[in-house]
């Protein structure tokens, strides 16, 4: 395996708090059903876990513009919906890939790893591709 990107996100979670709760916002549609329930059945504080969540796409985002560097982008803008943060029983978070997202990168493998400090979140992801790929 070859590694082809790297993304790293921070989100000031009293910001995204505040985005959050904004009328009209369309924030949440970002989010996959499953986050939407996992936010609202096992987080004490929905905002710091959509915070970790948004962290995670914003840094898979970048990990896949890091890969395609010197060549243009090859997906639309507002694909956020298309990357979901699940986790196992133990809580570990992974990225389950949908659409247009899952297609360009079929055969590559995403780490993530999510992280809270204070008031801020954030998520580290690594995109690893078969050599040659």
């Amino acid at each position: 395996m070859a590694v082809i990107g790297v993304g790293v996100d921070l989100v000031a979670v009293g910001e995204f708090a505040e985005l959050l709760d904004r009328p009209g916002t369309t924030v949440l549609g970002s989010f996959t059903a499953g986050e939407r329930r996992a936010a609202a059945t096992r987080s004490k504080n929905p905002a710091r876990h959509f915070a970790a969540r948004w962290a995670a796409k914003e840094a898979l985002v970048k990990a896949w513009s890091a890969s395609l560097y010197g060549r243009p982008p090859v997906a639309p803008e507002g694909i956020h919906h298309l990357i979901e943060v699940v986790t196992d029983a133990w809580g570990r978070p992974s990225l389950r890939l949908h659409g247009v997202v899952a297609e360009h990168l079929v055969g590559t493998t995403a780490h993530v790893s999510l992280t809270h400090d204070g008031d801020m979140a954030g998520a580290f992801v690594v995109l690893e591709a078969a050599t040659g790929t």
